[in-house]
């Protein structure tokens, strides 16, 4: 497969600690300021200093909504970079590395890990390697290389500023790095400026410095290597278009939907969304609806489930925002809400286990988990978004589920979708509704905190108004919360709280519950994050006049089985794509509706690009595919 003449590729790849993210945020912003389309996506151990990370963008003039697995520009300032991308770049390819790395030796660079030691050696049908030897087989294989000596240029940087304490800041190389990358591609350097500007808003002096360094490093790399076939030229920019983190949806929505409360307990990826809130802490989203959001870490996840509780229970719209270990840990307590008919929003970001599993990589396992969490027959909603404009406006659309049903709404994120930057269009806050439900504002005569209605809904009352005196408990109770054991209390109790997931189907729109985007003879189902790559690869088949159908399931529990019902007639082979071992959505599917007659999984703890779901597709319609095939791509 090879590029399109428009698009980039861009790798970089250091040890945990080095900069990487950031030397990502700055290249992003640099060719999203020329008006080019960004999809970015961050890879990293579990360890806070040391371990292998790396950042892949993909840069293009087009709509884009995933990653692929070629790489035309890989910019290595450590060894390890070397070893586990330099097969990934592509003929007619770049690699800039760092010069004085080309005799480092594979057997000393002690953070990689055994397995993929052994099988770079095999491949390469030696004992021993060192970086120049999977250097030349990148150039046998039609890949250009850069070699810049990063310390020569960074001492020459500190030199012209007179400021020979720079020599030895190594921490300067991921800046170094990207206007090496930029420089070649003969960017407007202005751009990448005004990008460190934004990157370093808060500290001027490291700005100006690593302006200097980057104005260096741009200028030597134009002038030395000046035969890139792809340049980066300003393109046609659309003004709606904003340059946005994945967190960043979520936490947004959660400030423009009216959440005022959130609870938290550091943990991966998770924490990033609350760490936002609390550095947003006050935003004016509107006039008359400011953003103030009141942000709580606790001592765990526990704590941070009663807390959200004992907030909706005064009314106000509260939420937390966990991963699987710590949504384990709530599970007692969300029974609590469950029988208490308490409004939350749980945000769920997906990673994999089981256990501490892999704490910093994707996954989709917990699918089944968020369904059947808690003790005991309890409604709840579980809800999936697909992208990070997505998490935006459906943020808003849980908040609103919980008020009006009055139940817990727990909303499916993941790794994936977290820590990738994109492109997209600017959230619009006008769209974002509020509905309340049977919140009231006064009552008048006796009230009863759980009435049997007609919809089994039942007016809501929140601490502290005048008359509105209810009871919770942890115990089956009667109409007013009182304890009860009473067995034909208790059916009206059960049969009240779960008719509520009828009223959901009924109630949600179908659009909400299920998106086509062409169902045909061959049609894909999946949820959350395969969206992007599977709509890429999609685009990809047509240009090769195949056409494949895709449904995108967004209302997980209570399962929409009318809807997808409706969506997949006509389909002849269905095939499910998400990235769990078991097939978690074919396993609703098959008890709902039918069983898939493929599987695309994959469960390596990275997430899909859109050339491998393509290659996997492009079998199936070939009948070429195993029912089941697993991806493996990724370092």
């Amino acid at each position: 497969m090879t590029l399109a003449s428009n698009e980039i590729s861009w790798l970089i790849g250091g040890p945990q600690g080095s900069g990487v993210e950031s030397a990502a945020n700055i290249f992003s912003r640099a060719c999203a300021t020329l008006g080019y389309q960004i999809f970015g996506k961050r890879e990293y151990y579990s360890n806070i200093k040391g371990e292998h990370s790396y950042f892949v963008v993909r840069v293009s003039d087009k709509t884009i909504r995933s990653n692929i697995n070629q790489v035309n520009l890989m910019v290595a300032f450590d060894a390890e970079t070397v070893f586990r991308h330099y097969s990934e770049v592509i003929k007619g390819g770049t690699i800039i590395c760092d010069l004085d790395l080309f005799d480092a030796k594979l057997d000393e660079v002690r953070t990689i890990d055994a397995p993929f030691r052994a099988r770079l050696l095999d491949q390469l049908n030696k004992d021993s390697i060192i970086v120049q030897d999977v250097l030349d087989l990148a150039k046998q294989n039609g890949v250009r290389l850069c070699p810049i000596s990063f310390r020569s240029v960074l001492s020459s940087v500190a030199d012209q500023l007179k400021m020979p304490h720079l020599k030895g800041m190594i921490r300067l190389f991921n800046v170094l790095g990207v206007s090496f990358s930029l420089g070649i591609m003969k960017m407007p350097s202005q751009s990448l400026l005004e990008s460190i500007d934004a990157t370093f808003a808060k500290k001027q002096s490291v700005a100006e410095l690593n302006k200097n360094a980057a104005s260096y490093a741009y200028n030597y790399a134009a002038a030395k290597f000046d035969d890139f076939p792809r340049l980066l030229k300003p393109t046609s920019k659309n003004p709606q278009t904003i340059l946005v983190q994945g967190h960043q949806g979520t936490a947004l929505g959660k400030m423009a939907c009216g959440c005022r409360f959130q609870s938290y307990y550091p943990i991966t990826p998770a924490s990033d969304e609350s760490v936002f809130l609390e550095s947003n802490e006050i935003l004016d989203v509107k006039e008359n609806r400011p953003g103030s959001t009141l942000v709580i870490q606790t001592e765990d996840e526990i704590s941070a489930m009663g807390m959200m509780i004992g907030s909706a229970l005064t009314g106000t719209r509260s939420s937390t925002s966990t991963s699987g270990p710590g949504f384990s840990l709530m599970a007692e307590a969300l029974g609590w809400a469950g029988i208490n008919e308490v409004p939350i929003v749980i945000t769920l970001y997906q990673r994999s286990g089981p256990s501490t599993g892999l704490p910093t990589r994707h996954g989709q396992d917990d699918l089944l988990f968020a369904i059947h969490a808690g003790h005991g027959e309890f409604p709840k909603i579980v809800y999936a978004s697909g992208d990070v404009e997505e998490s935006f406006y459906d943020t808003g659309r849980c908040f609103n589920y919980a008020d009006e049903f009055q139940l817990p709404v727990i909303h499916m994120m993941d790794k994936f979708l977290t820590s990738s930057v994109v492109t997209c269009k600017k959230f619009d806050v006008d769209k974002i509704t509020i509905s309340r439900g049977k919140l009231l504002e006064k009552i008048d005569g006796k009230y009863k905190r759980f009435a049997f209605t007609e919809d089994n809904i039942s007016p809501r009352s929140k601490l502290g108004l005048e008359g509105g005196i209810f009871w919770n408990t942890g115990d089956e109770s009667d109409e007013e919360g009182h304890i009860t054991e009473d067995p034909e209390v208790r059916i009206k109790k059960m049969d009240k709280r779960n008719s509520k997931l009828s009223v959901v189907l009924q109630k949600i729109p179908q659009d909400e519950q299920a998106v086509s985007f062409g169902s045909l003879d061959t049609c894909v189902i999946s949820w959350g994050s395969p969206k992007g790559p599977i709509l890429d690869a999609l685009e990809m088949l047509k240009e090769e006049k195949i056409e494949v159908g895709f449904i995108q399931v967004k209302l997980l529990h209570p399962f929409p089985a009318d809807r997808v019902k409706s969506l997949l007639k006509g389909v002849k082979i269905l095939v499910d794509i998400e990235a769990n071992q078991t097939g978690q959505l074919g396993q609703l599917l098959k008890q709902h509706v039918c069983e898939p007659d493929y599987y695309v999984l994959k469960y390596t703890g990275r997430p899909m690009t859109s050339t491998e779901i393509y290659e996997s597709l492009k079998k199936i319609t070939e009948k070429k595919a195993q029912k089941r095939q697993v991806l493996r791509h990724g370092a």
